[in-house]
């Protein structure tokens, strides 16, 4: 039977590979987000021939990688009924859930949520705020250069600023009253001590020599950069815009498209995500099996 564990820095090694197979760009299909928030969502890996098997909770992420998919479905069922969960697919990428619509038809019901989308953008667009919709942003920019500032990339001579920086962020925003923010800073942490070890890179933007925001991310596939991470104190107008621009300016020339990943339904965080106008969102999508219906097995 399938045998999953919790997940190390040590499976990067095999993972990664097989998440390049499937070359997905949704936010999920990372090893750093699987790492880094392994605590939070309980998340256990596997690999089934060249399938890279990841559950979150009782939930699993739809498998990356190739190989024998009937034989897949038949061992994860089976894991399923052996542990008395519910068989389940969750943040699945359309391409499969058409995939199981046309091999499994009636085996599988679908459900979806905007909140998980991923929000997708072309790099071009922010790394140069053209155009009158960005105009906003570009006047953000403008003004905050008035400023002394200055950026450079994350190493480990300044990475030790960027973990006061979050300690300091978190109390400005109050994440003991907050699990959701304190989880979300435990698992940004978690990505700064294993910085360089997952591979990340980032960006430092400071002002007067004094670090204002932080943001990192990596290559997701061969086409995408994800931002993981942005965080920026409120001492002066437009320190977010123009990490942003920056970040996007330093990593992601020769990509076509940033990922800046989901809202999570925060009303706040929507609002931000749809200013910048995404050319397009990764849908995604879970899928609860039938027991006794659909195509037999």
């Amino acid at each position: 039977m399938l045998e999953l564990k919790k997940i190390e820095l040590s499976d990067k090694q095999w993972i990664d590979p097989l998440l390049k197979l499937s070359d997905f760009r949704g936010c999920e299909y990372n090893f750093t987000n699987n790492f880094v928030w392994s605590g939070v969502y309980n998340i256990t890996v596997g690999r089934f021939q060249d399938f890279y098997v990841s559950k979150h909770g009782n939930c699993f992420v739809f498998p990356a990688g190739k190989g024998d998919t009937d034989a897949l479905l038949s061992e994860l069922k089976n894991y399923c009924d052996s542990t008395g969960i519910l068989f389940e697919f969750c943040s699945m990428d359309i391409k499969d859930k058409q995939m199981l619509e046309q091999r499994y038809p009636g085996m599988f019901t679908f459900d979806t949520s905007e909140d998980l989308y991923d929000y997708v953008y072309q790099s071009q667009s922010l790394a140069t705020l053209g155009g009158k919709k960005l105009h906003s942003k570009r006047n953000y920019i403008n003004r905050f250069k008035q400023l002394n500032w200055s950026f450079e990339d994350i190493t480990p001579d300044n990475i030790d600023e960027c973990k006061q920086m979050s300690l300091e962020w978190c109390i400005r925003n109050d994440c003991d009253k907050s699990e959701d923010k304190s989880e979300e800073m435990c698992a940004v942490g978690i990505g700064l001590e294993h910085f360089f070890d997952l591979g990340l890179v980032g960006g430092i933007l400071r002002v007067d020599g004094r670090i204002q925001a932080f943001s990192y991310g990596e290559q997701q596939c061969s086409d995408t950069f994800v931002t993981h991470v942005e965080k920026a104190f409120t001492d002066y107008d437009g320190a977010y815009p123009m990490i942003n621009y920056m970040m996007a300016n330093r990593f992601c020339k020769g990509l076509e498209y940033i990922n800046r990943e989901e809202d999570m339904g925060e009303e706040n965080l929507r609002k931000a995500k749809k200013s910048y106008h995404p050319c397009f969102m990764v849908e995604k999508f879970s899928a609860v099996y039938n027991a006794g219906k659909g195509q037999s097995e």
